[in-house]
């Protein structure tokens, strides 16, 4: 394949990097939320292909006709839809994220949801499809699932390494919040704990335990999955420093490896040959780096909390029950009320990034039963969770509400994996 080689007007200049962050600064303080779901074929239970009279793609064509949605292509093949700023998107493994258009208040993510799934279902019944709450395929591995044909999809199938890449990409479902800051000090402090949090709300949350139609013994296997996946670009993107900045994020992103760069719809594989960093100074193969090549590689960048013009707080498994509501909740109160930010600083700050890192890979197994400093988790998370309700109860909107699934639950000392 033969690419027209551009070289930029200017030259991509550091500040310009700064900037993609700097500009994120805003007054808001809404909510985004990313819902993945797992489709499956209600008589085979297994994971629905992209491609056939009933697959997903299908699905998706009859789906745009009836309401009105704008397809979202890769080359010839449709990958998604649009409307307005909602978006229904494709993962790997063809399982399907709803991207909702970021809110003041829970009740309005509520709302669309249900909004979208109300639209959706008339077709998934004639599909025979239903999409399943789950954070991995109970009964489909990824040897029975193709990719998607997206072209980036491949590209990182090829260059992901880890034993478990091919099981995070195609078999697991998450669920993303998305936190406004108004300042740098804002986002920095709000990133730090959001790390902090991380690990216990993969806990709260853990409900990927059976696998290709066996109980793996993990209550989170996709937390696994993760941390079998590229530890360059995956894991932790912070040592929970108070002086981290925006700087620090842009030399964490420029000293990580590059997938690939696209130019005019079409892909160049880089396969880790070289950083951002030295693509700036000295080009690959003809081109030079431009402010689209580092959104891009931003975006291939996935660590538990990711930074962009919004936080991004990234791995909970799919959960269902009204459990999906109570992930935005949770974050929502703690992130926007400075005595909740400070609460739960003051109960985390005292553990070490190691002791942190480590409890990482005990919760993919334990949950809340995992221990940090000989006791279990499990009051910690019940704290976390009571300074988030307590804060949303105090802005009298009645979205304290959205935690009380999780907080049932957690009384029981039980995760959504328990059943």
């Amino acid at each position: 394949m033969s690419y027209c080689k551009t070289k930029s007007e200017e030259r991509l200049e550091y500040n310009q990097l700064l900037d993609e962050f700097i500009l994120g600064c805003k007054t808001t303080q809404k909510v985004g939320m990313e819902y993945e779901r797992i489709p499956i074929v209600k008589v085979t239970n297994q994971v629905a292909p992209y491609g056939g009279d009933y697959g997903i793609c299908e699905f998706i064509r009859e789906f745009a006709k009836n309401d009105n949605w704008d397809y979202i292509l890769d080359d010839i093949h449709i990958i998604g839809l649009k409307k307005l700023h909602d978006t229904i998107t494709l993962e790997p493994g063809c399982q399907v994220e709803l991207s909702i258009e970021p809110q003041e208040f829970i009740r309005d993510l509520k709302k669309r949801v249900e909004e979208i799934d109300k639209e959706m279902l008339p077709i998934l019944d004639k599909f025979g499809i239903k999409l399943i709450n789950k954070g991995i395929s109970p009964t489909t591995t990824y040897k029975n699932i193709k990719l998607l044909p997206k072209r980036r999809y491949h590209l990182m199938a090829n260059y992901l390494w880890g034993i478990l890449s091919d099981v995070m990409m195609r078999e697991t479902a998450g669920i993303q919040v998305g936190i406004d800051y108004k300042s740098e000090e804002d986002a920095m402090r709000k990133f730090r704990i959001a790390n902090l949090i991380m690990p216990f709300a993969t806990a709260m949350f853990a409900n990927s335990r059976y696998r290709g139609g066996v109980d793996t013994g993990y209550k989170s296997f996709r937390a696994l999955a993760w941390l079998n996946t590229d530890n360059e670009r995956c894991g932790f993107a912070t040592k929970f420093n108070d002086g981290m900045s925006f700087r620090d994020y842009v030399e964490l992103l420029l000293d990580t490896p590059m997938i690939f760069i696209n130019r005019d719809n079409k892909i160049l594989n880089v396969n880790g040959r070289l950083t951002f960093r030295q693509f700036m100074n000295k080009g690959f193969e003809g081109f030079e780096a431009e402010i689209g090549d580092w959104q891009l590689h931003s975006n291939l960048y996935f660590p538990e909390v990711r930074l962009r013009n919004f936080i991004e707080i990234r791995n909970h498994d799919c959960v269902g029950d009204g459990l999906e509501y109570s992930i935005p909740a949770l974050y929502k109160g703690i992130m926007y009320n400075s005595s909740a930010l400070d609460e739960a600083d003051s109960m985390l700050a005292k553990y070490s990034y190691n002791e942190i890192n480590e409890l990482r890979y005990n919760v993919a197994r334990y949950a809340i039963n995992s221990k940090l400093r000989k006791f279990p988790i499990s009051g910690i998370c019940k704290e976390l969770v009571e300074i988030a309700f307590y804060s949303l109860k105090n802005q009298f909107e009645d979205e304290e509400k959205f935690l009380e699934p999780l907080m049932e639950m957690l009384k029981k000392n039980k995760v959504p994996a328990d059943g």
